[in-house]
């Protein structure tokens, strides 16, 4: 069977890297920004979205892809593939997932949406994983039951360099912020399945780094133990407007794992970073198939 992988720029992965793959379609992420629309990696790059936000100080607010769209590059895929596996980002952070999956319906099976809990790198591995599997000549069926069967394995550990973000999207207080800020508490957030979640809070960047790396061993030595022995599990670093910090960190990363393959560095996806702000890092750890 011919089968065609699509995804969001929530993974990752670059319209530029995309077309590398003759089976592999990203959807760019729409953004508001000063109630004037733009599209990830179409007329937004990193550059200017990171201007926008820290020199510009502009209102900026995802939203998911229009549906009509995904629908029509579905139809224009089928013309040319059998079956088309839609790897959106986790439902538990955007609805650009429940709405593909209603309207896969209308598409008599043909269109399997994967709703593996996964963002970023995490994602990107998934869609790296479902072109494997395509090129093996798995059904539709075979890749989305071995996706969700693999959809809790993988964590990602985020250290936040700034509470002024989290504050504007309500994760935190006023008051938690302002606090936060004076005493340079720097919090650690865990992305597990479907929520970003706090996961710890630190004094300073040093000590973000060693609690990322110790909540990896962790989870190494107890949910991943039986993945890590079959040496099935990978590791990736993920940053927001920081790559020395992120290439720095790959390196105190390699001496803490040796053995482990760090298969990307990435920033993190511009839906992720504008609810933390420039200057965060982030570890990964998942499973790949």
């Amino acid at each position: 069977m011919k089968i065609a992988v699509v995804t969001d720029s929530n993974s990752g992965i670059t319209q530029e890297k995309a077309r590398e793959y003759k089976n592999l379609r990203v959807i760019p992420m729409p953004f508001m920004i000063n109630d004037e629309e733009f599209f990830e990696d179409i007329n937004l790059t990193q550059e200017e979205f990171y201007k926008k936000l820290l020199d510009e100080n502009a209102e900026i607010s995802t939203s998911q892809p229009a549906i009509g769209a995904i629908c029509e590059l579905w139809e224009q895929l089928l013309k040319d593939y059998d079956e088309i596996i839609h790897i959106p980002m986790s439902s538990g952070l955007s609805m650009s997932c429940e709405t593909a999956t209603n309207f896969a319906k209308n598409y008599n099976g043909k269109v399997h949406v994967i709703n593996n809990h996964r963002i970023s790198v995490s994602q990107k591995q998934s869609v790296y994983d479902a072109l494997k599997l395509a090129a093996e000549g798995k059904s539709g069926d075979e890749i989305e039951k071995a996706l969700m069967d693999s959809s809790m394995d993988s964590s990602i550990y985020i250290m936040v360099s700034t509470l002024k973000y989290l504050k504007k999207g309500g994760r935190v207080t006023p008051a938690a912020a302002a606090i936060g800020t004076l005493l340079k508490i720097k919090p650690v957030l865990q992305i597990q399945g479907e929520k970003l979640d706090q996961y710890a809070k630190v004094m300073n960047e040093k000590t973000a780094k060693v609690k990322m790396i110790d909540a990896v061993k962790h989870d190494f030595e107890t949910r991943f133990k039986e993945f890590c022995d079959k040496g099935e599990m990978v590791l990736a670093v993920a940053y927001t407007n920081c790559l020395d910090k992120a290439n720095e960190f790959v390196e105190e990363i390699k001496s803490n794992f040796p053995g482990v393959e760090v298969v990307s560095v990435d920033p993190l996806s511009l839906s992720v970073s504008c609810h933390i702000g420039s200057g965060a890092l982030a570890i990964a750890c998942m499973r790949r198939l």
